[in-house]
């Protein structure tokens, strides 16, 4: 069955160009917006599997647009496409919930790749935007070293599992368990970590070199 995706972009060049990208691939596109309230609106009618979301969007930006996806069609997994490198944009992408992220200048080459990364489950940041997250993480301190030292095995494939952007029922599928206790574990793992969010456990992930990027 192929790959299906909604396409949201204020530029109908650049929505051209990826729908004849994604179809020579084997990617069907089901879908188009222009702005950040129809992608929403379009992505919760059809449920793609993966939405590419612009982040600058008329109406609706596409940070904002992807939290709203992810909580209306949390089946749907958000790629941020973007000409923005600077950290904060890829940080704020990553915390609203997309799994990937692909400079427009690496799109041609990047975005088939991103799409089949996100179907099966893992995360997909151009290499640019990896290196960022990994500047903005630093260096592995002492007390993160001694905290990984404090987790099960068990947990650490939780871990890995989470910041590879798997939901709570793929893990529970992989590890054999209950989504309830794939949801007390990453409850404990906050805890132990002294995290607050899922955004943290991953950067703690990519910092200590848990964590897959692409």
């Amino acid at each position: 069955m192929k790959h299906t995706v909604v396409l949201a972009d204020d530029h109908a060049v650049v929505r051209d160009g990826l729908r004849a990208i994604l179809e020579a691939h084997g990617v069907q596109v089901v879908g188009e917006a222009d702005n950040g309230v129809d992608a929403i609106h379009v992505v919760q009618e059809l449920e793609p599997d993966v939405a590419i979301v612009d982040i600058t969007m008329p109406g609706v930006n596409g940070i904002e647009a992807t939290r709203e996806i992810r909580e209306r069609s949390p089946r749907t997994r958000v790629i941020v496409l973007s000409m923005h490198g600077a950290s904060e944009y890829v940080l704020r992408a990553l915390e609203a919930g997309a799994v990937g992220y692909v400079l427009k200048e690496c799109a041609a080459r990047e975005v088939a790749q991103a799409v089949e990364a996100a179907c099966d489950g893992h995360r997909y940041l151009s290499r640019q935007a990896a290196d960022l997250v990994v500047q903005e993480c630093g260096r592995p301190h002492h007390a993160e070293r001694e905290a990984l030292d404090t987790l099960s095995l068990r947990e650490r494939e939780v871990l890995q599992l989470v910041a590879e952007g798997r939901t709570s029922a793929q893990i529970a599928d992989l590890l054999c368990l209950s989504s309830k206790t794939v949801d007390t574990y990453r409850s404990r793992l906050m805890a132990k970590l002294h995290l607050t969010n899922v955004p943290d456990l991953v950067r703690f992930a990519i910092r200590r070199g848990l964590a897959r990027l692409d």
